[in-house]
C-alpha cells in the first residue's frame, strides 16, 4: 500500500510553480513529497531531516504550534510504534522569492481520517538544499457548515 501511495504523489498531484528554474521546482516538490513518504513510512530521521532545526509545525488543533524539538517528542513515540500519518497531495502551487533562496507553497491533501486537508508552508535553501522552515496543516471547513463547527468547538472547550 505504501508503494502505491508513494507512486500517487506525482501521478495525482497537479503541480504549478512560479518564478524559478526547473531544478529548484523539482527539488522543492521532492522535499514536500518526501515529507509525506517519510511520515507514512515512520522514518523519523528521514522525516525530520527535511526541516530546518528552527522550523515550526502548526497542526490541526489550535494548541499545536510546535518547535522541531516539541514536534519530534510528539512524533517519536508514534513512529516507534510504526504509526505514521499518510497524506496524499492532489494539488500543489509553489512560489519562489526573487533571489531564489525562499519558497512557499499551498497544497490540497487527502487523508483517510481527516478527509481533504490543506498544507501550507515555507522552505529555505540551506547550503544548496531545500528545507521546510514552517509547515501548517489545516482541515478546510465548508462555509455552509462553519457556524455549526465553531459552535461544536466552543462547546467542546466549555465556552458556551
Amino acid at each position: 500500500m505504501k508503494n502505491i501511495i508513494t507512486a500517487c504523489f506525482l501521478s495525482l498531484c497537479t503541480l504549478t510553480a512560479f518564478g524559478q528554474n526547473d531544478a529548484d521546482v523539482k527539488a522543492v516538490n521532492g522535499v514536500l513529497d518526501n515529507i509525506y513518504k517519510m511520515a507514512s513510512e515512520t522514518n523519523f530521521e528521514g522525516y525530520f531531516g527535511l526541516y530546518t532545526p528552527d522550523a515550526i509545525f502548526l497542526g490541526t488543533d489550535a494548541t499545536e504550534r510546535w518547535t522541531m524539538d516539541e514536534f519530534k517528542g510528539y512524533a517519536k513515540a508514534s513512529f516507534d510504534r510504526g504509526r505514521g500519518w499518510t497524506y496524499v497531495p492532489t494539488e500543489r502551487h509553489v512560489y519562489f522569492s526573487p533571489d531564489g533562496n525562499s519558497a512557499w507553497f499551498d497544497e490540497r491533501l487527502d487523508n483517510e481520517g481527516f478527509g481533504e486537508c490543506r498544507g501550507t508552508g515555507a522552505l529555505v535553501k540551506v547550503e544548496g538544499e531545500w528545507k521546510v522552515s514552517q509547515y501548517n496543516l489545516t482541515v478546510p471547513i465548508p462555509n455552509d457548515i462553519i457556524r455549526n463547527v465553531v459552535g461544536q468547538i466552543r462547546e467542546h472547550l466549555g465556552e458556551n
